[in-house]
């Protein structure tokens, strides 16, 4: 979906419009935002700087030129800042604005990811494993924020923590090692034969 990799077959539908060869730097434009398996963090820019980053679709001077501070972009530099600062703050990171990365634990670090996508103010937001690494008080945040985020924009997440999805998921499509084995509701995932011999069985599925 992201333009990666190229599917063998299939298309993806934005807003009833079919997009074919969709590249990485064009999921912005489009009101995309993602994060990473990892947290894909830059390790030579402050927190703060990290999440400017994800608001910068929307400046009108550019980002590098607003963070070094370049003619014509103080207006970009402090309103990017700003909802930079608000992104971190929605996702419990606020206190970390002026650390680097590197001296942060690492679901600290998941926050910032997140606070990075979230200030692109997207339509569609894809998380990819946000779950992992994170101590079980920390799951129990992440779930609350998803469900907020589910009234502000659509969500796509690719998880492990099928409990986690179970509690936060409209719809579900269960892999068994790159297979799908089970499509459909909370309810008709939990009930479904094939999901319960897959666990049972095997560690590998998976949930979005």
């Amino acid at each position: 979906m992201c333009g990666f990799i190229r599917p063998d077959a299939g298309q993806v539908l934005i807003d009833g419009r079919a997009y074919h060869n969709l590249r990485p730097h064009r999921l912005a434009g489009l009101g995309i935002a993602r994060t990473m398996q990892g947290v894909g963090l830059f390790e030579r820019l402050t927190v703060i700087e990290n999440v400017m980053i994800g608001a910068s679709c929307r400046a009108t001077a550019g980002f590098w030129s607003a963070l070094l501070g370049l003619p014509r972009s103080d207006r970009d530099e402090r309103r990017l800042r700003e909802e930079a600062g608000q992104a971190l703050d929605r996702v419990g990171a606020a206190a970390v604005a002026d650390a680097w990365p590197g001296q942060l634990p690492y679901g600290m670090r998941k926050r910032v990811a997140l606070a990075r996508a979230l200030a692109a103010k997207p339509n569609l937001l894809l998380l990819d494993e946000p779950a992992s690494g994170l101590a079980e008080d920390e799951l129990t945040e992440l779930g609350g924020l998803i469900r907020e985020l589910t009234g502000e924009m659509s969500l796509v997440i690719v998880e492990h923590h099928m409990d986690l999805m179970m509690s936060v998921c409209d719809s579900l499509v269960v892999l068994d090692f790159g297979k799908v084995i089970s499509r459909g509701s909370p309810r008709e995932i939990q009930a479904d034969p094939a999901v319960t011999t897959a666990y049972l069985g095997v560690s590998g599925a998976e949930g979005d």
